[in-house]
């Protein structure tokens, strides 16, 4: 089997925004098996990315069993050329180096983009102990 297909994907993000407030639902596949985690936040444009990224990590630990810990130290989109990516810096617990993973956005959906660059830092890691 191709390694690639053995990585999580994004199957789902859900947002649902009420007043000043996120709720984030991701869904990720692995292995015929999907995998959800929810996070919830101030729904403003500056916080919405971490909301977003902190529901896609939930998702993944849901898809160690809890084996896994993470902790997203920090998201950002920018400006690279003339295409702009989600960038994420992730540290899983007991390890003291970064993943880093990024992602186009396209067509205007950041709040994609986040949750891929979340898991283009995790998935090889999550592929190996899985």
């Amino acid at each position: 089997m191709n390694p690639a297909a053995q990585r999580p994907f994004l199957a789902t993000l859900e947002q649902v925004v009420d007043g000043d407030r996120i709720r984030v639902d991701v869904t990720i596949g692995f292995v015929g098996e999907i995998h959800t985690g929810s996070a919830e936040g101030v729904a403003d444009p500056q916080h919405r990315a971490r909301v977003v990224g902190e529901a896609t990590l939930r998702a993944i630990e849901h898809l160690s069993g809890d084996l896994a810990e993470f902790d997203l130290s920090a998201v950002a989109t920018s400006d690279l050329g003339p295409v702009r990516v989600a960038l994420a810096q992730v540290r899983e617990a007991g390890w003291s180096d970064y993943l880093i993973g990024s992602s186009l956005v396209r067509d205007g959906d950041s709040a994609t983009a986040t949750a891929k660059a979340v898991l283009d830092a995790v998935n090889r890691r999550i592929a190996r102990s899985v």
